[in-house]
């Protein structure tokens, strides 16, 4: 049975840097790409119309949804990485213990 905690602990641990680090960035390109989708769709003056701003505002939510799930699942294979390495030294050093 694997242990799932130092993968839940790397999760936690890239969620918490993507809101230090990665959370402008993402609303930022997220709404560019909205405003491109949204010039594609409507035309290139784009106007202040309600269906423009709804897919500016999509385009945001997607751009957080999809950089916080990349540092979710990056900093859970780290943790459970980190989490393996550590299960792996740590049965050696108690047999070594056992010997003395």
């Amino acid at each position: 049975m694997t242990n799932k905690v130092p993968a839940l602990i790397g999760a936690g641990i890239g969620l918490a840097l993507f809101l230090a680090v990665a959370m402008l960035p993402s609303l930022l390109y997220g709404g560019y790409a909205g405003v491109l989708l949204a010039s594609g769709i409507f035309g290139a003056p784009v106007g202040a119309t309600l269906a423009v701003r709804a897919l500016i505002v999509f385009g945001m939510v997607l751009g957080v949804v999809a950089v916080a799930s990349l540092f979710a699942v990056a900093g859970a294979a780290a943790g459970a990485a980190v989490g393996a390495l550590l299960r792996v030294t740590t049965p050696a050093k108690k047999a070594a213990r056992e010997k003395a």
